[in-house]
Order: structure tokens, then C-alpha cells, then sequence
């Protein structure tokens, strides 16, 4: 048997998932990271905290499983994406907190840029929009606030890497500084149509080259862990960012077929192949990955950035549950949400609205509105969401979508699943191994080993848990739809 390990940064946590070559959980841990909001619509975490407790859970998993690090063939790797941090090369510590992708605190500067017409080439280069939510913000204004920080930039001696180069070149111990394409992609740095970093764009941002990593593809021999880390040097032969890696992990291979992921927010993604489609409908065009063979292959996506958050915020803000999972069994307690609906606006609007401006809404409630109408209200908020994007997606794709995929923690809400597919008309088919993210990131480190020899031999390994058919009449999910809308009017006013 051979053994592949998946290491997984995530928003709220880092993790490590070891998988047997059919793609079967062998073991798995885990620990919570710290976020911190310094000021409003900041988001930080501590980039060393992140690479410490990744490779604390690394170990960890290698000895639940019962394994020596010789017993693994090859790591993948798969993380947060857009989250930026900034290193010195020299000592190898970070010259600020890592900005978070949700932090907000380059808006303005996003702002001016599309007030002075730049935006229209930033998508036809990069496939994204001026926003807040991708690195490049967040890069310039560190060398612009971070004391000395352009001048050691403009001198080599920092690095600049979203959280896969971070975990790379501690994993490496400095001997690698490289970002994988998927991530690259996320940057506002990176030519999707060359897959090189843009100098028109650099010249843009006023950021200077040498910050950069190399950019590599998503599958093949990155490099190896450094001796004294793991009990060998283990072959690092992947690196995607969480979304790519969750369509890879979902057998999503053929043009046309889509996954949504439910974590801290909601991300659906569409292979789009080998050619980049940019999109006419508020969505963004990305790339999806590279194997070890070259092939490679786009993406549409759609951001939402409330999903699980929500629940969170129903545990942590309004204490109405002590237990995420306990949002189910409140919701369940009524039959409908009694005309209550919750736009998550809390960190605006993401795809297709990019409203940065909107903000959270509870409308529909009268004396009657309990803890229950609101906790179902909650779930069908990110049903919501996704049923916006999927409908911005058809308008983009070549054909009809015929099922969507689907994974992440949220994924496993049975009550909000029937929603989803209600909502959408379409089947929603959940995997028996939701862990999509980490198997994503698995099966590319045995292709990039060459344990898989093609694609072809990993859509086997998918397997179906259950699939949720649409039972809703085209009455009712019209009426459904028309108030979420007429809420999220009212959000955005």
C-alpha cells in the first residue's frame, strides 16, 4: 500500500490527512488557528502560527496512522488562497502579521484604481476584479506601511508568498521560494494567458520583481522536506490552493462539471478546460491547476464570503447555539422561515454582486420571529448565495449544468443539501470522502510522483454518499428567490 500525505491550511485551522492510494482516510489531525481583527475590516493571523501547527499536525497524522515518514511516498499541499505574507529571506521571520483574505483595508486603494479605468485590464490579464479580496492590495500596502519595507523589497531581501510559498520554503528550509499556479492566480499578479508574473501589472502596483517566487506547476517535484522536520526527505510533488484542490479532489476533470465547497465562505468552481473564459457575469476566471504533464486547465468561479461564518456568528455573536452542529436541529424545529430572510453581508457581498459596501440584514420578522426562523434563515442564506452564482455561472458556460458537487463542512447539513437542490433544480451529489480539499491535494501529489499515471485513473477513486434531487415546483422556488432578492436590494442600499 502507498501512502500519500495531504497537509491542509486552512482559514480556522491547519491540517494533516493521510490517504492510502485509493484515496481512503487512514488518519487525520488537527488544530485550530488564531484570528485577529485588529481594527474594523482588518483580518491578521500569525504566519508562524499557521507553519507551526501545520507541521505539529504533519507528525501527528504520519504516527496515527501507524507510519514511519519512510512509509510516505509523496506530500501535497493545499491552503488558503490570497492570503499574504511577507518574509525576510535572511532569518526567515515575517516582517508583519499575514493579511488575511477576507481583511478589507485596501479597499480604497482598489477604488482608486478603478475610478482611474485600470479594472478593464486587470480582468482581461488576470481573469479578476480590483478587490480587497486579492493579494496584490494587501502586498503593496505591507511595503507601504511596514517601516523600510520597499527599500529592503527593492534591495532582495524579502519574499513575498501566499500561504503555499510560506509553508514551501519552511518546509524546504529556505531552499525553495515558489508559489504554485493556482495560487498565483489568485495574486492580481499573474497573466493567466502566459502563466508568468506581469510586468505592465508590476509597473501598475509599483512592486518590485524581486519579491516574487518562481511560479511551478500544481503537480511534479517541487522539492523535498528539509533533514530533521519529518524522520526523512519526503517529496513535496504538489501545491494547490484550497478551491483548485477541492475541484481536483471532486474528480472534476471534464469541461462543464462544477463543485461547491461550504467552509468559512462558499466557493463554486467550473471547469472551463484548457482555454480561459473570462466571464461577462461578475464572476472571476482563474486557473484551476497544471499536472506534471502541462496540461492545463481553467476555471469560473464564484466567491461567496459568508457561509459557515454564519453559523459562527450565531454561536459566537447571538449565543443562540452552543455547537455548530447544533443549527440543524434548531432550524428543523420549524416548518419555514415564517418570510424571514438574513443577508450575511457582514464583510459585504461577493460574487456576482462585489459590493463591498453591503451590509447584514435580518428582514420579514414580526412578533412571532423566534431563535428557529432565524437559525433557518441562517442556512438558507448560503443556499441563497449559491443559487446566485450558479445562476451567473449558467449565463457564462457553454451548456447547462447538470449536478453540482459538492463538499466542506456544511455539506454535511442534510436540511440545507434538499435546500440547495430546491433551490437550484439541479441534483447535488455529496462523496463518500468530503475531505475533498485534502484528497485534491493527495491525488495531485501521486500523479506528481508518479504513483497515478493520468487523471483518467483517479475519477475511479470518486464515490457517490447521497444525492439530493430538487422536489420543489417552479412556483414556490420563483417566490423563494424573489424575496431573497428584494432583501438583498435593501442590503445593498
Amino acid at each position: 500500500m502507498t501512502y500519500l500525505l495531504a497537509l491542509d491550511q486552512g482559514t480556522t485551522s491547519s491540517r494533516a490527512i493521510v490517504f492510502n492510494d485509493q484515496g481512503n482516510v487512514m488518519a487525520s489531525a488537527q488544530r485550530e488557528i488564531t484570528l485577529s481583527t485588529p481594527h474594523a475590516g482588518w483580518v491578521e493571523q500569525n504566519a508562524l502560527e499557521l507553519w507551526q501547527t501545520q507541521i505539529g499536525v504533519a507528525q501527528q497524522a504520519i504516527v496515527k496512522a501507524g507510519l514511519l515518514a519512510q512509509d510516505i511516498a509523496a506530500i501535497g499541499l493545499t491552503n488558503q488562497r490570497e492570503t499574504t505574507i511577507i518574509w525576510n529571506k535572511k532569518t526567515g521571520q515575517p516582517i508583519a502579521p499575514a493579511i488575511v483574505w477576507q481583511d478589507r483595508r485596501t479597499a480604497e486603494w482598489c477604488e482608486s484604481l478603478r475610478l482611474a479605468g485600470h479594472e478593464p485590464l486587470v480582468q482581461q490579464k488576470t481573469g479578476l476584479r480590483l478587490d480587497p479580496y486579492f493579494s496584490a492590495g494587501k502586498l503593496v500596502w505591507l511595503l507601504d506601511h511596514i517601516p523600510k519595507a520597499r527599500e529592503q523589497a527593492q534591495r532582495g531581501e524579502l519574499a513575498f508568498g501566499t500561504v503555499d510559498s510560506w509553508l514551501l520554503w519552511n518546509l524546504t528550509r529556505g531552499a525553495r521560494h515558489v508559489i504554485d499556479m493556482s495560487n498565483a492566480s489568485r495574486t492580481l499578479l499573474m497573466n493567466l494567458h502566459t502563466r508568468q508574473w506581469d510586468d505592465e501589472l508590476l509597473e501598475l502596483f509599483n512592486i518590485p520583481r524581486a519579491l516574487l517566487p518562481e511560479i511551478v506547476p500544481s503537480g511534479g517535484l517541487i522539492g523535498e522536506t528539509a533533514d530533521g522536520l519529518l524522520g526523512r526527505r519526503i517529496p513535496l510533488t504538489a501545491a494547490l490552493g484550497d478551491q483548485q484542490a477541492a475541484l481536483f479532489g471532486q474528480s472534476c476533470f471534464k469541461q462543464g462539471m462544477a463543485k461547491n465547497t461550504y467552509g468559512t465562505g462558499c466557493f463554486m468552481l467550473m471547469n472551463t478546460g484548457p482555454q480561459v473564459q473570462i466571464s461577462q457575469n461578475q464572476l472571476l476566471s482563474t486557473l484551476a491547476w497544471q499536472t506534471p504533464d502541462q496540461t492545463t486547465h481553467y476555471a469560473l468561479e464564484g466567491s461567496v464570503f459568508m457561509a459557515g461564518a454564519i453559523v459562527q456568528w450565531l454561536r459566537d455573536g447571538l449565543n443562540i447555539i452552543r455547537d455548530s452542529s447544533d443549527v440543524e436541529k434548531l432550524a428543523s424545529q420549524v416548518p419555514d422561515c415564517d418570510g424571514v430572510v438574513l443577508v450575511p453581508a457582514f464583510t459585504g457581498l461577493g460574487a456576482p454582486y462585489w459590493d463591498s459596501e453591503a451590509r447584514g440584514m435580518i428582514t420579514g420578522m414580526t412578533r412571532g420571529t423566534n431563535r428557529f426562523h432565524i437559525a433557518r434563515a441562517a442556512l438558507e442564506a448560503i443556499a441563497f448565495q449559491v443559487a446566485d452564482v450558479l445562476t451567473a455561472m449558467q449565463h457564462d458556460a457553454h451548456g447547462p449544468l447538470t449536478e453540482l458537487r459538492v463538499d466542506g463542512g456544511a455539506s454535511g447539513n442534510d436540511m440545507l443539501m434538499q435546500f440547495q437542490a430546491d433551490l437550484l433544480g439541479v441534483p447535488v451529489l455529496r462523496p463518500v470522502v468530503r475531505e475533498t480539499t485534502a484528497l485534491g491535494a493527495a491525488l495531485m501529489a501521486g500523479l506528481g510522483a508518479g504513483i497515478f499515471k493520468s487523471v483518467d485513473e483517479l475519477s475511479g477513486l470518486w464515490q457517490l454518499e447521497r444525492r439530493f434531487e430538487p422536489s420543489m415546483d417552479s412556483v414556490t422556488r420563483a417566490s423563494h428567490l424573489e424575496r431573497w432578492h428584494r432583501a438583498v436590494a435593501r442590503a445593498r442600499s
